[in-house]
């Protein structure tokens, strides 16, 4: 028997126009047919790839120019950063310039100029992760240059701020010494008789030690604190009569002896200057005056040491 051939399969397409004119028909086979939308099918696939390839350049270029964009305005701000980071430095220069001036004048040493770069320098550490990232390209280098430049002068700022702070609290500690400082003539006259280890006594007649002066003055004349202080006694002495005590602190107390009045109370603060008793002759003595005594570490001084002309010393 002979083996039936299968026949070619065939497809028509017919033609009609848009008005008169005859129609017409195409007979194409399977395998052109196939062809033909295999062909058509390519080209709508490379007419898609190169809209889209063409949308995706142009959103990377858009995204390009606007990163470019933000890196010189990044750029310029940090230019303008570092700028303002050298004027602060030039500021701080000026007032670390003036740290020396307040120190002489609290009393402090200088600052070791070591210390006033406030831990610039020493060993470089490992950089972080961030950094690494950051030391790959300039604009990186130069944030990494900033923060640098910056924390240098964040160090250096509290570094003075800590050693002003130290100088005015030593400022008004010495201020504070200074006005409890005895300073002044506790009360108006001459000193007709001075400090002495032994003087012949003007009514016993044999030499007795004198720990202090003796200020005539008339009776009722004010007795005046020569400096800030702290009374401590109000008392009744033989031969010094009526007597206060006063504690200025640092090792210093004054006494006031043969008062006619006292102002003052034990416990009461008093200034400079203040009024605290009146001169009388109470106890022996053998007329109106103010007997002071001045005492300093538990051992009696020259009162003369003590008083600094007309002058208050604040």
């Amino acid at each position: 028997m002979k083996k039936k051939l299968n026949p070619v399969r065939k497809w028509t397409v017919v033609l009609v126009p848009d008005g008169a004119g005859a129609s017409r028909e195409v007979q194409l086979s399977s395998r052109a047919l196939k062809t033909i939308l295999i062909g058509a099918g390519a080209f709508v696939l490379i007419a898609v790839s190169g809209v889209f390839t063409a949308v995706t350049e142009r959103i990377e270029r858009s995204q390009l120019d606007r990163l470019q964009h933000q890196n010189q305005t990044l750029a310029a701000e940090l230019a303008t950063m570092q700028t303002r980071i050298t004027h602060l430095g030039d500021t701080i220069g000026s007032i670390t310039g003036f740290e020396d001036d307040i120190r002489l004048l609290a009393g402090l040493p200088a600052t070791d100029p070591e210390i006033q770069q406030a831990g610039v320098g020493g060993p470089v550490e490992p950089l972080s992760a961030a950094d690494q990232v950051l030391s790959g390209f300039g604009l990186g280098r130069a944030a990494m240059s900033s923060r640098e430049n910056l924390d240098g002068l964040i160090r250096r700022a509290r570094l003075l701020a800590a050693s002003y702070r130290e100088a005015v609290d030593t400022m008004e500690a010495n201020r504070s010494m200074l006005e409890r400082l005895p300073s002044i003539m506790p009360t108006a006259g001459f000193i007709t008789s001075g400090f002495s280890q032994a003087r012949m006594h003007p009514v016993f007649h044999r030499p007795m030690p004198h720990p202090g002066i003796d200020i005539p003055a008339p009776k009722g004349t004010p007795i005046l604190a020569p400096a800030n202080a702290r009374v401590t006694k109000v008392e009744v002495q033989s031969g010094y009569g009526n007597i206060v005590t006063l504690d200025h602190g640092n090792g210093i107390v004054t006494r006031y002896a043969h008062c006619s009045e006292i102002i003052v109370r034990p416990g009461q603060t008093v200034e400079r200057g203040e009024e605290i008793a009146r001169v009388g002759d109470t106890g022996v003595t053998t007329n109106y005056h103010l007997h002071y005594e001045v005492m300093v570490d538990g051992r009696w001084v020259d009162p003369r040491r003590f008083i600094f002309g007309d002058v208050i010393v604040d």
